[in-house]
């Protein structure tokens, strides 16, 4: 008898969950809404590929919402300290 070969792994590449989650938070927060958006995007697509948890992607969007309209308000405001 033979014995039976361990299934394989489910994807091959690098697990960037993480690394794009932090991003998006971090840029969302700070500077760039749309690329907060962007990077809590990637890091859903990838907690979905790998089997991991998607909340950072999903607070990288929610900040990066969160940034473009407080700067839309800052802006119809008047108080937009960057004009």
């Amino acid at each position: 008898m033979t014995a039976a070969y361990p299934p394989p792994e489910a994807t091959a590449g690098r697990d960037r969950t993480t690394l794009w989650g932090v991003l998006g938070i971090v840029v969302g927060l700070l500077c760039c809404g749309v690329l907060g958006i962007v990077f809590g995007y990637l890091s859903i697509r990838d907690a979905r590929r790998f089997g991991n948890s998607p909340v950072l992607g999903w607070l990288g969007i929610a900040f990066g919402v969160f940034n473009i309209i407080g700067n839309g308000l800052l802006y119809v405001g008047g108080n937009n300290p960057f004009s």
